[in-house]
């Protein structure tokens, strides 16, 4: 939503990729914990994460690696602050971004809820940096 990515500039947590002046793709990494990340048993200590939201590519860059490059910049970003890992969730009926992550050495956890979007589970994944 709008209200998402503008609390993301507010807290300067948005980062985007461009080609001359258009936004071709974006990630977001953030600090702050979700509230329904709580009750997960993460790999690591609740100190120092990063937790990826909003990753996108246009339509018409899919398929070209930004996606990559993207996971790339923020894992990088994650290391460069010394946090010890990286967390995400993913939608459980979309194989292709599960298969992206485990493919980047993403340990797949327990699932999540968001019943407003879809009676579908959201499954959590993490990187020990």
């Amino acid at each position: 939503s709008k209200k998402a990515f503008e609390k993301d500039i507010e807290r300067n947590e948005l980062y985007v990729l461009l080609e001359e002046d258009a936004i071709i793709g974006c990630i977001v990494l953030s600090q702050v914990m979700d509230d329904e990340y709580k009750n997960i048993a993460w790999l690591t200590e609740n100190d120092n994460n990063y937790y990826v939201h909003r990753l996108a590519v246009h339509p018409k860059y899919q398929g070209s690696g930004l996606a990559q490059q993207l996971m790339d910049f923020g894992e990088n970003f994650a290391r460069k602050n010394n946090a010890l890992s990286v967390r995400l969730d993913t939608f459980s009926q979309n194989k292709r971004n599960q298969k992206f992550y485990e493919q980047r050495g993403y340990v797949k956890l327990e699932d999540i809820f968001f019943p407003k979007q879809s009676a579908h589970p959201f499954h959590c994944y993490e990187l020990v940096l």
